[in-house]
């Protein structure tokens, strides 16, 4: 790997997110030689890839150059490499581009999509948790309606046309959201001689409420502004099975669709060489310090490690603001552990959650505040600004903001490559 030798504890980080983004800035010019591991050489704003998917923004609005933001910190060495395996007992890390012996392990490997054991919805289904998938959904959804325009019966025209979400969370709402406003605003236009009508946006929950995590207010105003938008909502309904064609529930109808979004579940992206007595529900066990126990410095942060807090006993949300916390607090532990001082325990501080749904509606819960509409929308747009990494992207996505909001437009409906399903 061409890593230099260094008098200071080696601390490698496995993975560019939030957390291991948070953590590094951390550690800026600290007694530490910081080496980041990512099979990417970019971060991706996560909570924007619908967006993308839906040809409201482009890729380079929401990614940045891992390397662009670490210019300036001289303790940080970045190597686009995927790790294949680590050995807690020799610390080594293996990678594709050779092997890394560290003092300090942080895992940040973030999630990945969670079928929960249905193959065939797997192989099938539409996953959105990176950008390569969010290009490939928006190239499919595109091609799905120059592939309505020939199709001969309106049956099969209305099965193209028919888009499925699984998962009312927030990326299930905003996506939903995203796709109505299409359907309303952009697609008549682009496909005069389709009768855009017949496209239908089915959202499937298993819960009987959408965005189950927020408040009823919350749950009950997204409701009602996905009915109004015209979003077709399946509540208490689980998928059994998807061939690609149909949607198979446990408890209602089949629905032909040839697109199904999966939005319902994730879980850990875990590392090989970790034991599996330290892994519960597809996540690294942590104790208050984000260490695995048993395991001598080796950590654990963000989606993939599973931390118990006071108001959440069966482990904190997989939010970005968690990953965010948990790396500060992690990296101003570590500055502690090495001048003999006291490590304090983490604590998550609950900042809220919001989202979006559409033009001028969005719900919002801030701790004891509960908005709904304008003011709500405006609000997320604010944070998720203000979030984005580097001045460039904050700048693009406002004006691409702007100018859909004022011309009822998205501007980026390019099919730049062509997305086949591979048969596995």
């Amino acid at each position: 790997m061409n890593i230099p030798e260094s008098n200071y504890p080696r601390l490698v980080i496995i993975g560019g997110g939030f957390g291991g983004l948070q953590l590094a800035r951390t550690l800026k010019d600290k007694r530490f030689q910081l080496v980041m591991l990512d099979q990417n050489n970019y971060h991706t704003f996560q909570p924007l890839l619908y967006q993308v998917a839906t040809a409201g923004l482009e890729p380079d609005s929401i990614a940045y150059p891992l390397r662009k933001i670490f210019k300036h910190q001289a303790n940080l060495i970045f190597r686009m490499a995927e790790v294949q395996k680590v050995n807690t007992e020799t610390k080594i890390v293996s990678t594709n581009i050779g092997e890394l012996e560290y003092d300090y392990l942080v895992i940040a490997t973030g999630s990945k999509t969670n079928y929960f054991g249905m193959q065939d919805v797997a192989k099938h289904a539409m996953p959105m948790k990176s950008v390569a998938e969010a290009l490939n959904l928006r190239s499919l959804m595109l091609q799905n309606f120059e592939k309505a325009l020939l199709s001969e019966t309106q049956k099969e025209q209305e099965a193209i046309m028919s888009f499925a979400i699984v998962g009312a969370g927030p990326t299930g709402v905003e996506l939903a959201g995203a796709l109505a406003e299409l359907k309303k605003h952009v697609l008549p236009s682009d496909y005069p001689d389709l009768d855009i009508r017949r496209m239908s946006i089915h959202l499937i929950e298993m819960a009987e409420e959408v965005l189950p995590p927020m408040s009823d207010k919350a749950s009950a105003k997204a409701f009602e502004y996905l009915e109004r938008m015209g979003v077709t909502l399946w509540m208490g309904q689980s998928v059994e099975s998807y061939n690609g064609e149909t949607i198979h529930f446990k408890k209602a109808k089949p629905l032909a669709s040839r697109t199904l979004i999966w939005a319902a579940g994730v879980k850990g992206n875990l590392v090989e060489g970790i034991d599996g007595s330290e892994i519960f529900r597809g996540r690294y066990k942590v104790n208050a310090y984000n260490a695995l126990e048993g395991i001598e410095d080796v950590f654990a942060i963000g989606d993939v490690a599973l931390q118990k807090g006071k108001e959440f006993p069966s482990g904190l949300p997989m939010l970005a603001q968690v990953a965010i916390q948990q790396g500060k607090n992690l990296g101003l532990n570590l500055i502690s552990k090495a001048q003999n001082k006291t490590q304090k325990e983490f604590e998550y501080k609950n900042l809220g959650s919001m989202a979006t749904i559409g033009r001028n509606k969005a719900v919002a819960d801030l701790g004891k505040l509960k908005l709904h509409g304008l003011f709500a929308w405006f609000v997320w747009m604010f944070i998720h600004l203000i979030a984005l990494v580097g001045f460039r992207n904050k700048v693009i996505t406002f004006f691409n903001w702007s100018y859909n909001y004022l011309n009822f437009d998205r501007g980026v409906r390019l099919i730049i490559r062509k997305f086949e399903k591979i048969e596995h």
